[in-house]
């Protein structure tokens, strides 16, 4: 894997997009923080997976456009695209016997010729990205024998195999308890901050959210309805806005990180 990752110019231009006649994002504008952890927020259905398919080029947009370095992504070749940006998605399917190391060794497609053998530093990638989610010593167990926790280390291994800049992630928590969601965030956090590589992750919790994020993108209906830092855009204003509920915030004693916490309906 290379040392540091580039920091690459990424962002949506009013884009316009949906499923056959169903348009889900409206006109909406992102600029992603290049080298920082973001994380996108919402309600289910508001439009965050299909953000992130339109940024991976799996759903072209109707209207408006995704750029790269001022280029269209739709418009670069297809190698170019998967070396500079990796997409984890939601529950990706696992084949059935394939081994940890195997499976993670897919990451390498993007630099392998057709019918071309792994090379060394192919080897290395996939070595480093192992090692980094700390799944080293399953490399021989069949993935489907795995833990949940240990099954998303290994999806989130291949993707850093694949050795881009830019980092896709939809809901890389879910269905994990909180010791596994802290850990596979820990992991990311720790590649964020010693590679620069961007992260942006779909994540529910909120809190965990705020404690992860360099930068929050806050949505609802298909439209970005607040970014920026965590505590400067947390309040229980936004919170009853993107999700109707009514909350309280605490501040971190030692961080000053907000810190959400919904009011029951039910006295």
């Amino acid at each position: 894997m290379s040392e540091f990752a580039i920091s690459h110019d990424f962002c949506a231009d009013k884009i316009c997009t949906g499923y056959e006649e169903k348009l889900i994002l409206k006109d909406l504008c992102i600029n992603v923080p290049a080298g920082k952890f973001s994380v996108i927020i919402g309600p289910n259905g508001c439009g965050k997976s299909t953000l992130l398919k339109s940024f991976s080029r799996l759903l072209k947009p109707k209207k408006g456009c995704v750029f790269l370095d001022g280029k269209s992504i739709y418009e670069l070749p297809t190698q170019h695209l998967a070396k500079n940006i990796g997409l984890l998605p939601q529950s990706p399917t696992v084949p059935a016997g394939i081994t940890v190391a195997d499976l993670v060794s897919r990451g390498r497609h993007p630099y392998r010729s057709l019918f071309g053998q792994l090379k060394k530093e192919d080897y290395e990638a996939i070595s480093c990205a192992m090692e980094a989610m700390g799944i080293t010593e399953l490399a021989d167990k069949p993935v489907d024998s795995l833990s949940g926790g240990q099954r998303q280390r290994v999806w989130i291994a291949l993707v850093l195999a694949q050795d881009t800049d830019i980092l896709l992630l939809d809901e890389p928590t879910t269905y994990l308890d909180i010791a596994y969601q802290v850990e596979i965030l820990d992991c990311l956090a720790l590649l964020n901050r010693t590679r620069k590589t961007t992260v942006v992750a779909i994540l529910h919790d909120i809190n965990l959210s705020i404690r992860y994020a360099d930068h929050i993108f806050a949505m609802k209906s298909g439209e970005l309805v607040a970014e920026g830092k965590p505590r400067d855009i947390i309040t229980p204003e936004l919170m009853k806005t993107i999700y109707g509920m009514d909350s309280s915030i605490l501040y971190d004693p030692e961080t000053g990180d907000p810190y959400v916490i919904p009011r029951s309906k039910v006295s």
